[in-house]
């Protein structure tokens, strides 16, 4: 028996484990689509799929195949592709916030530790793959559940894109501490 036949599966028609991948991904949609032709009309299947790492790296797909498994897959490689990194403060997020996208409307309020995730529809699995435990959110407008995703993703990018240092009372009293300190220790050594 040579090495090559060691590494074989006993069973020759199935493979092995797939390797983990550090990425979670939740399926949030899948729906018929159809497109008319001369013929009559063609079938495809689009999924709506998030994406995250529970680290704060999120990221939402969209993509439509001929199978499911293969609209699931092309939706996975585009929310690879659009991660944000979200910033939480306390497993929660910094400030209350009120975002839309077309119709659909989504508030997001920091919670207490302890208060898990209080979330529901297309919005729960964005949260959840984001990485934060403790937060309130509320559905508002529109029931649609890929603008209720997007308009959550679009928070969370606002949290990306602010300066959070100014935010948080701890971290702002932790700078005036150290530039106190590094004022003292300049003074000492011109003295």
């Amino acid at each position: 028996m040579s090495a090559m036949d060691s590494r074989r599966s006993p069973f020759p028609n199935q493979r092995g484990p797939r390797p983990q991948s550090e990425y979670e991904e939740r399926v949030v949609q899948i729906d018929r689509v159809a497109r008319v032709q001369k013929g009559g009309r063609r079938f495809r299947f689009r999924a709506t799929v998030v994406v995250g790492d529970r680290k704060g790296k999120v990221g939402l797909g969209i993509a439509k195949a001929q199978d499911v498994q293969g609209a699931i897959r092309k939706a996975v490689d585009e929310a690879k592709k659009d991660f944000i990194q979200v910033p939480t403060i306390d497993q929660t997020i910094p400030f209350e916030l009120v975002t839309t996208f077309t119709g659909a409307k989504v508030l997001l309020k920091p919670a207490r530790k302890g208060t898990g995730i209080i979330a529901g529809g297309a919005v729960r699995p964005v949260i959840e793959l984001s990485g934060i435990t403790n937060i309130l959110s509320k559905s508002l407008g529109s029931n649609n559940r890929i603008n209720n995703a997007k308009a959550a993703l679009k928070g969370l990018q606002t949290f990306a894109d602010t300066d959070l240092s100014r935010l948080h009372p701890k971290q702002e009293a932790k700078e005036a501490t150290e530039a106190k300190e590094a004022k003292k220790a300049k003074e000492a050594e011109a003295a």
